[in-house]
């Protein structure tokens, strides 16, 4: 049987939206911004063992889409492992407009959301790992279908922008891991508490 694992970044007060500063919200590219040096070093390395333990990606679509039209190139220009992998890996991206994704082993899974995923689990034995996908990602914990969630907590505080827990209710977490990454970042796992 499948565990989904939530993979993902946020800053000290919790928001998720516009990493990389591509998406146009005002105070985002925080990523690079707070992260550089060893930290990001050793992200790179936490984000490379993650993705080689795990047995299959599940992606939305527009994260699916910002993935697929980098991480190709990035295995030839750099020799990365981490894309490498993701290049490899079972890719599954839930969407309901996608007919003809491009990116090497993908499925796209375009009916009954919860149905496939739920589906998913029980076909993957091992790690499904999800980044980013944040409207797919409240899908599943609502669902009660994520197992873990991994939280690497950047030290920047923004006051505003989406975060990761906006639209969810009431979800016990039970922690089973803190650890830092770098000299500043710091991970938090956490299994969902089902029930």
């Amino acid at each position: 049987m499948g565990k989904i694992v939530i993979s993902t970044n946020a800053t000290l007060d919790g928001v998720v939206q516009d990493p990389d500063g591509e998406e146009g919200f005002e105070l985002g590219g925080w990523f690079r911004q707070s992260a550089g040096g060893k930290d990001l070093k050793d992200w790179t390395a936490n984000e490379t063992e993650e993705a080689l333990a795990a047995e299959a990606l599940l992606l939305g679509r527009r994260s699916f889409e910002w993935f697929a039209s980098r991480t190709p190139f990035m295995e030839v220009r750099v020799g990365s492992k981490w894309a490498a992998r993701m290049n490899s890996i079972p890719k599954y991206v839930v969407s309901s407009t996608l007919d003809r994704p491009q990116w090497s082993n993908t499925t796209v899974l375009n009916g009954d959301a919860v149905k496939e995923i739920s589906e998913l689990k029980r076909k993957v034995d091992g790690e499904i790992l999800v980044y980013a996908s944040y409207q797919l990602v409240r899908t599943l914990i609502e669902r009660n279908l994520a197992d873990e969630l991994r939280l690497i907590v950047f030290p920047v505080v923004l006051g505003t922008g989406q975060r990761l827990f906006d639209e969810t209710s009431n979800k016990p977490l039970h922690l089973v891991n803190t650890r830092k990454i770098g000299d500043g970042l710091v991970c938090h796992a956490y299994e969902f508490v089902q029930g």
